[in-house]
């Protein structure tokens, strides 16, 4: 099992040693996202994880650079609507190096105003490069619509308007509101002492100080379903279906996670067999699940030719309407039972994965689950969770269409029908007894 240690400062440092590997996967994580930006922020989060790599009072950009290149290892960041994470994975003897890098980078960043100008201009071409990505796009316009209303509605990257805007003082203020003592979490994976991981985590982040950061704000969705069409010149049309999914402390994840599998999580999954190798509607489908701290989502991505979309989206509806019917079987979640305890233990021979598993779990307060207790509770899964979870996550009054293409917002929405269609079907059934 993992081990942690508390610092006086209230930092979190927790290890996961694995045996017969020498690397190691260490990093930070902040409990602070785009879902924490302020209306006038949009983008201010992932601006600032982009900065941190752009030179401290000991450090140039191009220094801290050559320091992960000499190690051999990597040095990366990412940003989500929930926590900023800023990881190395290098070999065990350059733990020091990796850790006393991120300590660099998190203390001492100057935010130089120059190095601000450059970076605003790279992340417009990221915004830039999302547009042009249309599988990209139509995720992040279906979970504007899903959240609509909602902080986590806020595109992670901000707008190009926002962006522009941020000042050095923009990016200091929210630093100092956000990364404190409290809101960190250090965590490590691989080859690693916990006893060396303390000392060098004290010795590094031990003089950050503050008081507790704000609470995070969370608030019901007021989710309305609905279909949405943006026209983009593409040569196909781009989908998302669903809605609103599960938080992420649901008990209930387990069974999401094998509907998950069941509906569109590999090449045998429903939709996959439905869409592409019997009608071939598509090249790229899948299903998709994210989960929130108070909320989640639930959804159907596909892409095919303008021509086929209404077609598409009647195979969506009737699937899914069939399985919210009660059409699940037994065979599936067993099926998705072993994809999902293969792909588990598969991800866990990676060190960066367990990390990020170890880290998210005291990030949001969260029991750790060894990978034997995981397995223990994907088995107790029963097909009744599962098809209980299908008939309310598929309800057709929670249903979504987000269309992204050569469309138009004015046609019918077969979807509901279909899946309206597959409930009378299962109140027959059940009428019948």
């Amino acid at each position: 099992m993992p081990k942690k240690t508390t610092l006086p400062n209230g930092i979190r440092v927790l290890s996961d040693r694995v045996a017969g590997v020498r690397s190691v996967s260490v990093g930070v994580w902040a409990a602070v996202g785009s879902r924490d930006e302020t209306a006038g922020q949009g983008g201010l989060a992932h601006l600032i994880e982009h900065m941190m790599f752009k030179g401290t009072t000991r450090r140039s950009a191009r220094v801290i650079a050559e320091t992960i290149d000499a190690t051999g290892g990597m040095l990366d960041a990412y940003t989500t609507k929930e926590a900023t994470a800023y990881y190395a994975r290098v070999l065990d003897e350059h733990m020091p190096v990796a850790l006393d890098l991120l300590a660099d980078m998190l203390i001492n960043s100057t935010f130089a105003e120059e190095e601000l100008a450059r970076e605003k201009e790279v992340v417009l071409e990221e915004i830039s490069m999302a547009e042009d990505m249309p599988e990209d796009l139509v995720h992040e316009l279906f979970d504007a619509h899903v959240f609509a209303g909602h902080p986590l509605a806020r595109p992670i990257l901000g707008t190009r308007e926002s962006v522009a805007g941020h000042t050095r003082e923009d990016i200091l203020r929210f630093v100092g509101r956000h990364y404190r003592p409290a809101n960190l979490v250090i965590a490590a994976a691989g080859s690693v002492d916990h006893g060396r991981l303390v000392d060098e985590a004290a010795r590094l982040f031990g003089g950050m100080s503050g008081p507790e950061p704000p609470r995070r704000v969370t608030r019901p969705l007021a989710y309305t379903p609905g279909r949405v069409a943006v026209e983009k010149d593409t040569e196909q049309v781009h989908v998302c279906v669903g809605g609103p999914g599960l938080r992420r402390a649901d008990p209930r994840r387990f069974a999401m996670h094998l509907l998950d599998t069941i509906v569109g999580g590999g090449m045998s999954s429903r939709l996959f067999q439905q869409r592409r190798e019997n009608r071939g509607l598509v090249y790229s489908t899948y299903s998709f699940v994210a989960s929130y701290t108070e909320t989640g989502v639930f959804g159907v991505y596909a892409a095919t030719r303008p021509e086929r979309v209404e077609e598409v989206l009647e195979v969506i509806g009737r699937e899914l309407g069939e399985m919210a019917a009660g059409g699940i079987r037994e065979e599936d979640v067993d099926r998705a039972r072993e994809h999902a305890k293969g792909s588990l233990m598969l991800a866990l021979e990676n060190t960066a994965t367990r990390v990020g598993r170890l880290a998210g779990a005291e990030l949001w307060r969260e029991p750790y689950l060894s990978p034997g207790e995981l397995i223990d509770r994907i088995e107790r899964v029963s097909v009744q969770d599962v098809r209980a979870l299908a008939d309310e996550l598929f309800a057709p009054e929670r249903l979504s269409v987000v269309m992204l293409g050569p469309v138009a917002a004015e046609k019918p929405a077969p979807v509901r029908r279909a899946a309206a269609a597959g409930r009378r079907r299962e109140a027959a059934r059940e009428a019948m007894g």
